[in-house]
């Protein structure tokens, strides 16, 4: 795990802003966040509220976690973004086991009202990740191969879905 030097920094959220229109804010009439791709899944986090030992909430972060980690080849590192702090680029298949570091942050949002953070994990050409957004307290993933390996077990932990590809679903 590396913490990315400022220039390096600088490039992975520039080039996120413009490919996602990262549009950072507290207002609910700005929401969502990011411009969410076509093969985009995108759950509220709401259900995680009333979760006891924070057990869905594990089940949850492990089930990202590994998805992200199948979907990208050995030796392929991933970026994992906290808006406005430290970031870093890590090899997934590198933390997180017995005796190795932890994953750098969660797919689960920083839901702080006064300081939230945005927690993004990428793979290195962009083309697969999550959104973890604290104010709207939902997480995006993205790319069709991500969604193939984790969308029904993250159903299953927090429920139905509130878009897809961006588009809102109805209520059930």
């Amino acid at each position: 795990m590396t913490e990315l030097p400022e220039a390096e920094y600088r490039s992975v959220w520039d080039r996120f802003y413009a490919e996602f229109a990262f549009r950072p804010s507290v207002n609910p009439a700005k929401w969502p966040g990011i411009k969410e791709p076509a093969d985009s899944v995108t759950w509220s986090l709401a259900s995680l509220d009333e979760d006891p030992g924070h057990v869905r909430l594990a089940r949850f972060v492990v089930v990202v976690e590994q998805g992200l980690a199948a979907c990208v080849e050995p030796d392929a590192m991933l970026f994992a973004l906290d808006w406005q702090h430290v970031s870093y680029s890590f090899a997934p298949h590198r933390v997180g086991g017995h005796e190795q570091e932890p994953w750098p942050l969660s797919p689960y949002p920083d839901g702080d009202y006064y300081d939230g953070d945005y927690y993004v994990y990428l793979s290195g050409d962009f083309r697969l990740g999550s959104f973890g957004h604290p104010w709207e307290s939902s997480v995006c993933l993205f790319g069709q191969e991500l969604l193939d390996t984790v969308a029904a077990e993250v159903e299953d932990v927090l429920g139905p879905p509130m878009r897809r590809g961006g588009h809102r679903l109805p209520v059930t």
